[in-house]
C-alpha cells in the first residue's frame, strides 16, 4: 500500500525538477560569467571539510568515552 502512494509522489516531485531547469541554467550563466561561482564552489568546500573535521574529532572524543568505561 505504501509502494503505491510513494511512488506517483516521487513522479510528481521529479516533475518540479523539469520545470526549474531553465532558471538554473540561467543563474549558472550568470555566476559563471562573473566569475563568482569559485567563491560559491570555495565556500561550500570550507564549509564541508569543517563539519567534516567537527565530526571527526567529535567521534574521537566518543571513542575515547567508550574505551574508558
Amino acid at each position: 500500500m505504501k509502494k503505491m502512494i510513494i511512488i506517483p509522489a516521487l513522479i510528481l516531485s521529479s516533475l518540479n525538477l523539469f520545470a526549474q531547469s531553465s532558471s538554473c541554467t540561467q543563474v549558472t550563466d550568470t555566476l559563471s560569467s562573473s566569475e563568482k561561482i569559485n567563491v560559491v564552489v570555495g565556500t561550500i568546500a570550507v564549509i564541508f571539510i569543517g563539519l567534516s573535521f567537527y565530526l571527526f574529532s567529535i567521534d574521537n572524543r566518543l571513542k575515547k568515552i567508550e574505551k574508558d568505561k
